[in-house]
């Protein structure tokens, strides 16, 4: 996809009253004339009949998102609705799969993972294992964890990964799971940045769930899951050729990748 036609998709992506100027203005106005946004979205599908479906939701959105809380427009609302916060604030739309840039989206980029956790029967307890695939070599590291509380997921991931040069870990691409609700970790704990799938679609970080397709052949739901085995899996997937490389492995291209870094 050109850089053209990726910003045309984020663009269709935008808030409808980000896209909209004529209906962004008929709201902020009615704002400023006392009004609800009940009320102006009830008003303007008299108004508007069919022509622009907009409900008080979408309102309320817009003037929490990031892109226009300096304007203030919260001050126009009804007291009690102020302090109200948005619903999507655990997931912002700035950290959307779709804002993510050219290099990343057409894999040119090294250092961009996808993520994506294994679960397991209920006889494993809370264990499971993250998986993580470089998207440009694919290179795979395989985590095992105790639980599934996000906060201890990005920890020991920042462990694992601190490691590497911040160029090979630039960014890594995530649903939208409770095991990465604490993704802001990453960017304090090693200025990596974090993006998101939109809801039900993991078919979007399609390396990581290939991956796992993989994975399950060797772990199906009912494995014990000893932190050795998750070793040794990893490096035997990583030595495996791929066609897509000219059958060389993952663990190849990606030993190149980090050459190049250290090539000035």
């Amino acid at each position: 996809m050109s850089a053209q036609a990726l910003a045309d998709v984020r663009r269709t992506r935008r808030h409808k009253l980000e896209r909209l100027p004529e209906l962004r203005d008929a709201v902020v106005d009615r704002l400023r004339e006392g009004w609800s946004p009940e009320q102006i979205a009830g008003r303007l599908r008299v108004e508007l009949g069919a022509s622009h479906k907009l409900c008080h939701e979408t309102i309320y959105q817009y003037i929490f998102s990031a892109s226009v809380q300096a304007t203030e427009l919260a001050r126009l609302l009804p007291e009690l609705r102020r302090k109200r916060k948005p619903r999507n604030q655990v997931f912002p739309d700035e950290i959307s799969i779709h804002m993510r840039p050219v290099e990343v989206y057409d894999r040119s980029q090294f250092g961009n993972w996808e993520g994506d956790p294994m679960i397991f029967e209920r006889a494993q307890g809370d264990a499971n294992v993250a998986t993580l695939v470089e998207r440009k070599t694919p290179y795979t590291v395989l985590m095992r964890n105790a639980g599934r509380k996000s906060r201890p997921i990005m920890d020991r991931l920042i462990r694992e990964m601190s490691p590497l040069p911040a160029e090979a870990r630039r960014s890594i691409t995530f649903d939208r799971g409770l095991e990465f609700v604490a993704w802001r970790e990453l960017e304090s704990g090693m200025s990596t940045k974090s993006w998101f799938c939109d809801p039900q679609a993991p078919w979007q970080k399609g390396s990581v769930e290939n991956m796992n397709n993989r994975i399950r052949r060797h772990l199906p739901r009912d494995t014990a899951l000893p932190p050795q085995a998750m070793i040794a899996l990893a490096q035997r997937l990583n030595a495996t050729p791929r066609r897509c490389f000219g059958y060389r492995t993952p663990a190849q291209a990606f030993h190149e990748e980090m050459l190049r870094l250290e090539t000035p």
